[in-house]
């Protein structure tokens, strides 16, 4: 079997709708169906979609950097909104800056989520709080013509994973969090190093069993989940990927890793994963999906988990608001 490779991921892509680049008439191309009865169609057989006889059982909804299609991306504003919505669970991405701190932020330089230029271990986060991360969004409120710039606080500043951290330990109900390392990157192990001393800080490195974990590691490097689960077998791990690699294609996944995120133009093409990867006692996350069709379609198909930037609507969609 061949061995698996470094997976390069999107590293500039906003977090917006419609990023998988496929309308809802392409999900059911290679099924030969059409409307409801394509976005309701496992494994040859029918079944319901929400609000009909027979819908499909509640699937995790995971925030994709928040709320992230209304409040600008990893932000403090997006994550609460998150939670108010009902998100079962938060995704962030996070990296080191210069002095070792790790930060909510998705691309390797912050030029398109912040007024400052840069990239993100080039800086301290000193420097990163004297950035807006808020404004850039259409959704925050602008001043009128020649006034100034709001002070958005610490809802514009750059977040830090500890303080997103607490953010989620403290809410009025569970919710999980999802962690995704970014790389490649110049400090390679010390990333997993950084957010391994967090997790233990707050005792979240050892749960009684993985369904019970209140955080997820994610990655596009397989080595980088390695490095994890060495260190904290316990914790679960998710492979992404916005291919169906060859190593996962046969349902089983690499060894350590519970779960893999594939993106929703991958599993339109091979729609076949999820029942396979299931089978092998593995799990399916599918990102990012947003559109009403989209969200019945991968209900439908099983999947554990959806993704997406507007976790509110999809929970409407699911019947579960």
């Amino acid at each position: 079997m061949p061995q698996p490779t470094e997976v390069a991921d999107h590293d500039s892509l906003p977090a917006s709708k419609g990023q998988d680049g496929a309308t809802s008439d392409a999900a059911s191309e290679g099924l030969g169906l059409v409307g409801e009865a394509a976005a309701a169609h496992v494994g040859g057989v029918i079944r319901g979609l929400p609000g009909h006889p027979g819908a499909v059982p509640d699937v995790q909804v995971i925030a994709h950097r928040g709320s992230s299609g209304t409040y600008p991306e990893h932000t403090l504003q997006a994550f609460e909104a998150a939670i108010a919505e009902g998100a079962d669970a938060l995704e962030c991405d996070v990296r080191l800056t210069r002095d070792q701190v790790l930060v909510c932020v998705h691309d390797r330089r912050v030029q398109r989520t912040s007024n400052g230029r840069g990239a993100v271990s080039t800086l301290e986060l000193a420097d990163l709080h004297e950035l807006d991360f808020a404004s850039w969004k259409p959704s925050v409120p602008r001043p009128p013509d020649g006034g100034e710039d709001p002070d958005l606080g610490e809802a514009g500043q750059v977040l830090t994973l500890e303080r997103l951290l607490q953010l989620v330990l403290n809410a009025a109900r569970p919710v999980q969090l999802h962690i995704e390392t970014k790389h490649p990157t110049r400090y390679r192990g010390q990333v997993e190093r950084a957010l391994l001393d967090l997790l233990t800080r707050y005792g979240l490195t050892a749960p009684a069993d993985r369904a019970a974990s209140e955080v997820c590691v994610l990655s596009y490097s397989l080595t980088s989940l390695r490095r994890v689960h060495a260190a904290a077998p316990r914790l679960p791990t998710v492979l992404n990927t916005n291919l169906v690699l060859p190593w996962v294609r046969g349902g089983r996944l690499p060894r350590g890793v519970s779960t893999v995120g594939v993106a929703l133009r991958a599993l339109r093409a091979e729609p076949g994963l999820v029942e396979r990867v299931q089978a092998c006692q593995g799990r399916v996350h599918v990102f990012t999906v947003d559109e009403p069709a989209d969200v019945d379609y991968v209900a439908q198909l099983g999947v554990d988990a959806i993704i997406s930037n507007y976790p509110g609507r999809v929970l409407r969609r699911l019947a579960r608001h």
